[in-house]
């Protein structure tokens, strides 16, 4: 709705439905967590896609005000700016970084992990696949329970329905995952309260 994609979630009319992958409020969340992970960081770095829905910025803005941290929003537009994101975060003196939901990213999450790790600095990702990739922690909707609703749409819009018809559906399962054996390795230590949390514990 953000983006002038849909006039709503429950008609979003054109030729136009689907299920979110994430929301924009689950940006505190995230902050939140992390603080709670790490509670000694005050001034975290935010790489996001100057492409992107306004709101997923100013929602992360607003929830770090809430939790009394210092955000650094990084542009990074395209694969080859990411190491450049990286140095500025460092540069600015970011202790963590948030990386904002974005397909590019998404795609180049092996190389964004690795940074992170190089630079030791504690991450939190939207999506598990990230941490299944080496990352420290990810909080978000469970992107295959979403793929296997989509089939159900997919077989209304094939006998006749319309897709603006349709509600878009938000995320109704979470889950935290987190990487023990990558932040042991980068020498972080995991509060045994965000473990008994986790969904899931990669050791």
């Amino acid at each position: 709705m953000a983006a002038g994609l849909a006039i709503s979630l429950a008609h979003p009319g054109g030729n136009v439905t689907g299920f979110s992958g994430f929301g924009a409020e689950l940006s505190g969340k995230r902050l939140q967590l992390l603080k709670e992970t790490f509670p000694t960081i005050s001034r975290i770095a935010v790489l996001r896609q100057p492409t992107s829905p306004p709101v997923l910025l100013q929602t992360t803005e607003e929830a770090a005000r809430r939790l009394g941290l210092q955000i650094s929003p990084i542009a990074v537009g395209n694969p080859g700016e990411i190491l450049a994101g990286f140095e500025t975060a460092i540069g600015g003196g970011a202790e963590a970084v948030v990386v904002l939901p974005d397909a590019m990213f998404w795609n180049e999450r092996a190389r964004i992990v690795a940074l992170a790790a190089t630079y030791r600095m504690p991450a939190i990702y939207p999506e598990r696949e990230y941490v299944d990739d080496g990352g420290v922690l990810s909080y978000g909707a469970n992107v295959l329970e979403n793929f296997r609703l989509a089939a159900g749409y997919v077989d209304k819009i094939l006998k006749g329905a319309k897709p603006g018809d349709l509600p878009i559906q938000l995320p109704t399962r979470f889950e935290l995952v987190v990487n023990l054996k990558t932040a042991q390795a980068m020498g972080l230590t995991i509060p045994a309260s965000i473990l008994a949390r986790a969904d899931e514990v990669i050791e």
